[in-house]
């Protein structure tokens, strides 16, 4: 069983920033990719960015340039520095797990909301 912990969210001012924390622990087969999704109000799950093992990035256009996804192997855990928020950005971000053997993990989520 795997556990993801996110932290970080909260609420900031349109411009402001916020960094997204989540760590992985328990019985992991290799990770293969980190990521974070974020589901805001009647709205379609959207994927944010994803992390592979060998640090390739990938993002949606949204949030390119804004955006940064990072990680940490050693501690298992997963970095979005998030910069220029914007209130579309509004929603709740959950972190991604997938094993290099075995079913991939999703976080609890946590909430971001960016004032205007």
């Amino acid at each position: 069983q795997v556990q993801l912990v996110e932290s970080g969210g909260g609420l900031v001012q349109a411009g402001g920033s916020l960094n997204l924390s989540c760590a992985a622990s328990g019985t992991i087969f290799g990770i293969k990719a980190m990521g974070w999704y974020r589901q805001a109000p009647g709205k379609q799950r959207e994927l944010v960015a994803t992390i592979s093992s060998g640090g390739n990035t990938n993002y949606a256009d949204s949030v390119k340039g804004r955006f940064t996804i990072s990680r940490d192997n050693a501690k298992n855990t997963v970095y979005l520095q998030m910069n220029s928020l914007k209130s579309e950005d509004t929603a709740v971000y959950s972190c991604n797990l997938i094993q290099i053997i075995g079913r991939d993990y999703t976080g609890q989520g946590t909430q971001v909301t960016v004032s205007s």
